[in-house]
């Protein structure tokens, strides 16, 4: 049986203790509900949460653990022999993976029977045509001793399955017959189903803080196994990035960092300008008419997807900079440029600086208004001289905001700044930024063993502290100008 027929069966049997319980709890105070500790509903929970939690839990467990069980067991079978040149046992163990699924699936379809599949040899039959006609493919000839670890990862994973399946449903069983044996008038059921509850919403708030640190600690340790094998220093101050495979790579962040800061200064100097002007407009000038159709209007451009403004970049933007500007003043000759991602990505940062400046300024009092307009200022006077420098606190927080979002960016750099990574101050030539490098460094068939694969995670975790440290000021700051106004 499969995990998830378990999983179903362990909720439909806890359902059914659900309806049990509610009425074993009734026909206990005699059928009246005011004998009764609890609600008869808090009853049924109660069973239903003994039912079902602990056998999930232990299903989860048991379906985390056992690929580490199985591999590790298999693994012993792997000999240096079975490792082709260029191959290690990270992909040995990723072909005996695809035979023995590839095994399972020809068993189910028929093509293979138990006593074909126990006599099954590299050396008799043609195990990639086999497999092929199942659709696995395999990238060379499978080894007699490979096809046994595959035998045997198919043998151990079917053993496992049925013994989670069988220890799932005796501990939902189990679950089921000593919650309904508890069950008493007196029992305080509301108390347990509440406690339930709450650990629930515990375990909801704690997701953010969890999947934060995991991916902290696995960013620092592939980050450490890096560094094992390249000097810190090269890395933090190289003026050099040039990955080669095959040995001799020059792997500075230098020039890297220098095209994240130069790209995301470039649509910040486009975004800042226009949407503080949009929410100044908006919270101060606009009517409400206007307000309630150009708001949205400029909000939905935080919803367009980030390739389309990728290929606004390459086909749109990049032509026009390149035919107009870069060539005709001799500055380049190429559409990718730090200027063309710069403009395109500060049109997608606007909505954000709009938005969130327009919720500060529109959180201004009313008071601070009336009272220059009281002393003779003018409307324009007042938003220079009052509102904007009550909310600047949150829009320093919206612009930092923004920064962090620019910085983070993908797809518009990699379709309008190209893949260049050099340190200049040219905004028309091409240039590229850390998150481009990430990807282009862990794309294809790739080993987590060499440093030009490794050095992804540093990269990420370089940006990582670049961006916290730009939310966490953020944060403060809006922070701080919150407690002045609430």
């Amino acid at each position: 049986m499969n995990a998830g027929l378990v999983i179903l069966a362990v909720i439909a049997l806890a359902t059914l203790g659900y309806f049990v319980g509610r009425a074993r709890a009734l026909a206990k105070a005699g059928g009246d509900i005011r004998g009764l500790h609890s609600l008869p509903n808090y009853y049924g929970q109660t069973v239903f949460l003994f039912t079902a939690v602990p056998a999930l839990l232990v299903c989860v467990g048991w379906l985390l653990l056992q690929p580490l069980y199985v591999e590790h067991r298999v693994s012993d079978m792997i000999t240096p022999a079975d490792i082709a040149e260029g191959s290690s046992q990270s992909l040995v163990m990723a072909d005996i993976r695809r035979i023995a699924t590839g095994l399972d699936t020809a068993v189910a379809r028929g093509a293979l029977t138990g006593a074909d599949l126990s006599s099954l040899s590299a050396d008799a039959t043609d195990v990639r045509a086999l497999l092929a006609g199942v659709g696995v493919a395999l990238a060379s000839e499978v080894k007699g001793s490979v096809l046994a670890a595959a035998k045997e990862y198919r043998a151990a994973t079917a053993t496992l399955k049925m013994a989670m399946s069988v220890v799932v449903i005796l501990i939902a069983l189990a679950g089921f017959v000593l919650s309904l044996r508890r069950l008493r008038p007196d029992f305080r059921a509301r108390n347990v189903s509440e406690t339930a509850i709450k650990a629930l919403l515990i375990l909801a708030s704690s997701v953010a803080i969890l999947t934060t640190v995991g991916i902290i600690f696995s960013l620092v340790f592939e980050t450490a196994n890096f560094f094992g094998l390249h000097s810190a220093a090269d890395f933090f101050f190289g003026l050099t990035w040039n990955p080669q495979f095959r040995g001799g790579s020059d792997l500075g962040i230098l020039p890297l960092l220098w095209g994240t800061l130069y790209v995301s200064f470039v649509a910040l100097l486009f975004a800042v300008p226009i949407g503080l002007l949009v929410a100044i407009y908006l919270s101060e000038y606009a009517s409400n008419r206007v307000r309630t159709i150009v708001k949205p209007a400029v909000e939905i451009l935080a919803g367009i997807p980030t390739i389309v403004y990728g290929l606004f970049a390459l086909i749109t933007v990049g032509p026009l900079l390149r035919d107009y500007f870069a060539q005709p003043l001799g500055l380049g000759t190429s559409s990718s440029s730090v200027l063309t991602a710069g403009l395109v990505m500060g049109v997608m940062l606007i909505p954000f600086v709009s938005s969130l400046s327009d919720d500060v300024i529109n959180a201004v009092p009313q008071s601070m208004r009336d009272g220059s307009y009281g002393l003779g200022a003018t409307q324009s006077e007042t938003v220079k001289q009052v509102i904007l420098p009550a909310a600047l606190p949150g829009i320093v927080g919206a612009i930092l905001l923004a920064a962090s979002r620019a910085i983070g960016e993908t797809m518009i750099v990699v379709m309008g700044a190209g893949a260049a990574a050099k340190l200049s101050l040219n905004p028309l030539e091409a240039m590229t930024t850390i998150t481009v490098k990430i990807v282009s460094q862990l794309t294809g068939d790739t080993e987590f063993a060499s440093p030009e694969t490794l050095v992804a995670f540093a990269l990420g975790l370089s940006l990582f502290v670049v961006t916290l440290g730009l939310n966490v000021l953020a944060l403060y700051i809006v922070r701080k100008y919150r407690e002045q106004y609430e």
